[in-house]
């Protein structure tokens, strides 16, 4: 203990020998009586005053495992592969049953057919090749690793129906065009991750074959099928489970041992991939999928191949969320190595539209203060991705709560809230590159694609009409990253937060960087910590006099001099 003037400091140090979630406050007993000190938000405490009911501070405490260096520091890349960019390579084995369009950048179908169903099977041709040739354009924009939704086998073009978890879809390419993109990729120092849809499959698949498409057996046509045990029939053949609902998409039973062992085993479908170039895997609906196939997956992809990178996706707070009726173990050493980051996206969004600095922090320390170093390091800081609304619409466009899709084909964003937006996005991004974590850019973001929900934020590249003022900008941000170390793992520390302005530092043992936000439609001065007063910009206005001006919604980096 130390006690100054008006205050008094412990310290105390606890071992705690197994892993999991701790949840602790303050009791004491010193010279002004017995007490406690409770948590209140943003990591603070306070003394409780005996009127309401103690509130802890969360401790994750995990075994000692390593994230992949590969990714700390770096970028990703999402990409929509249908709506990329088409090579023009001709096609084999595609369905008849599949429309081709010729109108790249055209709305993408959404209305119902004569019986009521939306198919979804409207494609626009891009495929691995595309990818492959816009490979030095990423890597222009500093990207270190792309993000593939789905590409195998599927009977739709978002490709979340896996029809063969063996086979690349026949419009994407084949086996040689993936490994091909792969090596490209490693040759510029980018990572290639998949879409790993395990918690269901398609209905229009080798496994459930209900619409007798493939020579299999498959479960919906026989309880005696090799994959009738993988999914849960309440009456058969036309009663079974299924995601959310949707009979197109039958519920996978991922605790069956014989699934678990096609995905999961010595040369399932999770070691294929990687051995084939692949780096790792993002999961769809992680929380969805049970411990017990969690467990067998993280062996697996670890053992084919040691760096890979298993991502999952969580919307909620990773470290205590509640699933399958039990707190879910994802980052504590045998499972993930980290998840798509929703608060955060959430946080910078809604600082970003709204101006509420002291909601953004709360929500950002609270993520630093609950997630394990390692996985932080390596969390997927999205602004927006093929599951929500594009992240210049969602800054500055008219809401799309309640709004059909009709409405939403209809709602473009005006000439005045398209320049609203682009003010928005880099003051988005420049939080996005700094905050601890990899960045994530949602395929055409960066050129200023719009769009509401599905399937208009599916839109396709706008090659040849971009919005060059911004992918310069994007550039600019992912050089100022890569070339401060700072990003890769350096500390978060909270400076300020109100008035509409937010402020932070990055550091480690090399440098110390200062990113302050200001939200505000005016410019604002804001007076420096002594360390920064003499800063040099690497975005914005140097300081003058231990202060520095910023440009209404705009926002400075400044690195210690």
């Amino acid at each position: 203990m130390q006690t100054g003037e008006d205050s008094e400091s412990y310290t105390v140090t606890i071992s705690i020998p197994n892993c999991g979630l701790y949840f602790y406050h303050f009791d004491f007993l010193g010279a002004f009586g017995r007490g406690s000190v409770t948590h209140i938000g943003d990591g603070i405490g306070a003394f409780a005053d005996g009127t309401k009911p103690l509130t802890d501070w969360q401790l994750t405490v995990t075994k000692r495992f390593d994230t992949p260096d590969w990714l700390k520091g770096g970028i990703i890349y999402q990409i929509f592969p249908d709506r990329f960019n088409n090579s023009g390579k001709p096609k084999k084995d595609v369905p008849e049953d599949r429309i081709i369009r010729s109108d790249w950048g055209g709305e993408p179908y959404f209305r119902p057919d004569k019986n009521g169903e939306v198919l979804n099977n409207d494609y626009f041709g891009g495929d691995l090749e595309g990818i492959r040739e816009k490979l030095p354009y990423l890597k222009e924009m500093g990207v270190t690793c792309i993000y593939l939704n789905p590409i195998f086998e599927a009977h739709s073009n978002h490709r979340y129906n896996t029809a063969d978890y063996s086979k690349i879809d026949p419009l994407l390419g084949d086996e040689k065009d993936f490994k091909n993109l792969c090596k490209s990729a490693e040759k510029l120092g980018i990572k290639i991750i998949l879409d790993g849809v395990f918690s269901h499959t398609g209905d229009d698949s080798v496994y459930f074959n209900k619409k007798g498409r493939y020579d299999s057996v498959g479960a919906y046509q026989s309880e005696n099928s090799e994959y009738a045990k993988w999914y849960k029939f309440e009456h058969f053949p036309d009663k079974y489970d299924s995601w959310w609902g949707f009979k197109t998409l039958p519920e996978v039973k991922e605790e069956d041992r014989s699934y678990r062992e096609f995905i999961c085993g010595e040369n399932g479908i999770a070691a294929k991939w990687l051995k084939m170039g692949a780096s790792g895997f993002r999961l769809d609906v992680a929380d969805e999928l049970p411990d017990i196939f969690l467990d067998d997956l993280k062996i697996a992809v670890k053992k084919a191949k040691p760096d890979a990178l298993l991502l999952g996706e969580v919307w909620e707070d990773a470290t205590n969320k509640f699933s399958y009726g039990v707190r879910r173990r994802y980052l504590l050493g045998d499972q993930l190595d980290s998840v798509m980051n929703y608060p955060f996206a959430e946080a910078i969004l809604d600082f970003c539209r709204m101006g509420n600095a002291e909601r953004f922090m709360s929500a950002v320390t609270e993520i630093v203060e609950n997630y394990p170093k390692q996985c932080l390091d390596v969390m997927m800081n999205h602004i927006g991705t093929h599951d929500t609304v594009r992240a210049i619409t969602r800054l500055a466009g008219e809401s799309s709560e309640y709004r059909d899709r009709e409405w939403q084909s209809t709602h473009k964003l005006s000439f005045l809230e398209y320049a609203q937006g682009i003010e928005r996005l880099k003051l988005a991004v420049a939080l996005q590159y700094t905050l601890p974590g990899v960045p994530s850019i949602y395929y055409g973001d960066e050129a200023g694609l719009q769009g509401y929900r599905d399937p208009f934020n599916r839109g396709c590249y706008p090659w040849g009409n971009e919005n060059r003022e911004l992918i310069e900008f994007y550039k600019l941000l992912g050089k100022i990253r890569t070339e401060n170390s700072v990003f890769k793992e350096g500390k978060f520390v909270p400076v300020s937060a109100s008035l509409g302005c937010v402020a932070y530092i990055r550091e480690d043992a090399k440098s110390s960087v200062m990113i302050i936000a200001n939200r505000n439609v005016h410019e604002i001065n804001y007076v420096l910590p002594e360390e920064f007063s003499k800063g040099t910009a690497l975005y914005g206005e140097n300081p003058e006099n231990n202060s520095v001006n910023i440009s209404a919604c705009s926002f400075v980096i400044l690195s210690k001099r």
